[in-house]
């Protein structure tokens, strides 16, 4: 599946995944508030042996496919105390 990458201008290491560029409309809307105006990253072909560098590839496809979208948020490690 085509997958395209969009990241958070409020919120540091948040990404969006969806499967069509620039359609938001399975991403809710109080999300998307919280999210900021999604900035284009990537794209690439997302295939379930994929590796990714902080998300599962499986996971994110059923995601996309539930949804309509995948989040990707920090590890909570990284964030500050």
């Amino acid at each position: 599946m085509k997958c395209f990458v969009y990241k958070s201008v409020k919120k540091v290491d948040s990404y969006i995944y969806i499967d069509q560029k620039d359609n938001f409309s399975n991403v809710p809307e109080k999300l998307l508030l919280l999210f900021g105006t999604p900035q284009f990253t990537l794209e690439f072909d997302l295939t379930e042996d994929r590796k990714l560098a902080m998300a599962d590839a499986k996971q994110v496809m059923q995601s996309i496919h539930e949804q309509g979208y995948y989040l990707q948020m920090p590890p909570k490690n990284n964030l500050p105390i």
